[in-house]
């Protein structure tokens, strides 16, 4: 084998490569807002927790597969996150603009305090008479 032709069709090669495109790649977008039943039991004990799930969106973007990733230490809180994915919708990752399936990793927290913005105005607060 002659070294110049391999180096020259190495050389053309990799000059091929260098011209093509890069592949453009986008995530999973949720067009749901995810809705987890709390389990009643860890409700009622004031338990919080999160569970992270392995999900697989398909390219049309519904959950065809989900996993548990990294329990929550309550099998309860687990479940309930693998159970409310059903329910989920996305727009698909996409690879060069095709629809794609891809595995995701979704956080799934439990939290018994509600949301900072859910707080009441202060016109309905108490006040008091001097």
């Amino acid at each position: 084998m002659n070294p110049t032709r391999t180096f020259a069709a190495l050389a053309l090669a990799a000059a091929a490569a260098c011209e093509r495109k890069p592949v453009v790649e986008t995530e999973p977008v949720a067009l749901t807002p995810p809705s987890f039943q709390y389990p009643e039991e860890l409700w009622d004990a004031g338990v919080e927790g999160k569970t992270v799930l392995r999900i697989l969106i398909t390219e049309q973007g519904s959950v065809d597969s989900a996993r548990v990733e990294t329990p929550s230490g309550y099998a309860a809180f687990d479940s309930a996150a693998l159970a409310g994915t059903g329910a989920l919708r996305f727009d698909p990752a996409k690879r060069d603009g095709t629809p794609v399936r891809k595995w995701v990793l979704l956080p799934v927290e439990f939290d018994i305090t509600p949301p900072a913005d859910s707080a009441k105005p202060a016109a309905a607060q108490e006040t008091r008479t001097q």
